[in-house]
């Protein structure tokens, strides 16, 4: 089993910056994509950015230039550095680790932390 952890979430004015955090704790494997999805009030979660084990990165269009995803292999821990952040970007933002274990896709998600963009 695996535990994920977020924090850093908060209010903060359009033009902005945020940093996520999320630590991952348990049975983890050597090889991993974790990333960061969002979900908006009334819409379906969404994919942000992954990031994998070899550091191959991916992410939304719309937050491409803003936003800057990292991790630290031996902390177990993933970031989103988020820079110009606007109004649209308000969500609960939630941290996803997948692995394969036993043959299995196993996924994770953390219990998510409410970004607020607003003046």
């Amino acid at each position: 089993q695996v535990q994920l952890v977020e924090s850093g979430g908060g209010l903060v004015q359009p033009g902005g910056s945020l940093r996520l955090s999320c630590a991952a704790s348990g049975s983890i494997s050597s090889f991993y994509v974790t990333g960061w999805y969002r979900q908006k009030s009334g819409k379906q979660r969404e994919l942000v950015a992954d990031i994998s084990s070899s550091r191959t990165t991916n992410y939304a269009d719309s937050v491409k230039g803003r936003f800057t995803i990292s991790r630290d292999n031996a902390k177990n821990t993933v970031y989103l550095q988020m820079n110009s952040l606007e109004a649209e970007d308000t969500a609960v933002y939630y941290c996803n680790l997948e692995q394969w274990s036993s043959g299995v896709l196993r996924v994770y998600w953390g219990q998510g932390t409410q970004v607020t963009i607003s003046s």
